[in-house]
């Protein structure tokens, strides 16, 4: 049984739910406000321990309150923490999020996390057979890193790129396996792409993006299931109907039970099934790090 290894951002969640968003100018009374541990690294590891995998996270905080409570957060969640470090020249990362209507709005403050590099990388004794986990809330650089150790050895690459920005073609073709939404599909692959686009539309727009011929695209659709370019076969998941509380989350828990099942050897199709499973479980639970389901809770939906 492989590893999974996440090279990414912690953030503490400021959540603030209300009725609805404020527009732009407005403001509105809130319900309450909440302290998460999230970042979606943070988020993706503590998806993967929960499910079972053992889960190595590489990062950085802040030395302050946050950073100390997140570092004891992640401890108890199984998580190895050998390779996280702290630095005084930042602050832990934060997001501020509002969720109304069982969906939200985030902005992001990288602070620690804009300071992982290549160096924080380069010692992760990463092996065969086991999986390398990053998006995009750590500097590009760090993470061509971090990916060219894991092609070198032997280990799968996975990155969700969200937040969304142009990446390098570089960086693209160390990419084993990509997780992405339709909107972040759309951007990366330069086209408009919509909440009703058939599938056949997608998984044209997917194959466009391909960097290499045996590169795996995975496209989150959110109860429309996901679509998967696997080479050139084609994969579809159906979606779960589920009463949606707080969608913070969801995506980062689909990479991180993704990452759990292909360490341990799953085939992509039931990697695919097991994964979205577990989103669904996590987004009907508030918060984003502790929303994360057990191996045990998506067993039962299955």
């Amino acid at each position: 049984m492989g590893r999974v290894f996440v090279a990414g951002s912690i953030n503490m969640d400021v959540v603030a739910t209300a009725d609805r968003h404020p527009k732009v100018g407005e403001t509105v009374a809130g319900r309450q406000v909440l302290y998460f541990p999230g970042g979606k690294g943070a988020n993706q590891a503590v998806a993967a321990s929960r499910l079972g995998a053992r889960t190595t996270l590489i990062g950085r905080l802040g030395k302050d309150s946050f950073g100390a409570e997140l570092k004891v957060f992640l401890r108890s969640q199984g998580i190895d923490l050998g390779y996280l470090q702290e630095t005084t020249a930042a602050h832990t990362g934060t997001a501020i999020i509002t969720v109304a209507e069982a969906d939200n709005t985030i902005v992001v403050i990288p602070g620690a996390n804009a300071l992982v590099d290549a160096d924080d990388v380069s010692v992760v004794p990463l092996l065969d057979g086991d999986v390398a986990v990053s998006q995009f809330e750590i500097p590009l650089p760090a993470i061509a890193a971090f990916f060219q150790r894991a092609r070198a050895a032997g280990a799968a690459t996975l990155l969700n790129p969200a937040p969304a920005q142009s990446m390098p073609g570089e960086l693209l073709a160390l990419v084993d396996i990509l997780v992405l939404n339709e909107t972040e599909l759309g951007f990366l692959a330069g086209t408009e792409l919509s909440d009703g686009d058939e599938a056949a539309r997608i998984i044209e727009v997917t194959r466009r993006l391909q960097a290499r011929p045996d590169q795996t695209i995975c496209v989150t659709l959110g109860r429309r299931g996901v679509l998967a370019l696997a080479g050139r076969e084609e994969i579809s998941v159906p979606g779960r109907a589920v009463q949606a509380v707080d969608t913070t989350g969801a995506g980062d828990c689909f990479v991180g039970a993704l990452a759990a099942r292909l360490a341990d050897g799953t085939a992509l199709r039931d990697a695919l099934t097991f994964a979205n499973a577990a989103a669904s479980i996590s987004v009907q639970r508030m918060g984003a790090g502790p929303s994360m389901p057990t191996a045990k809770e998506v067993a039962a939906v299955l």
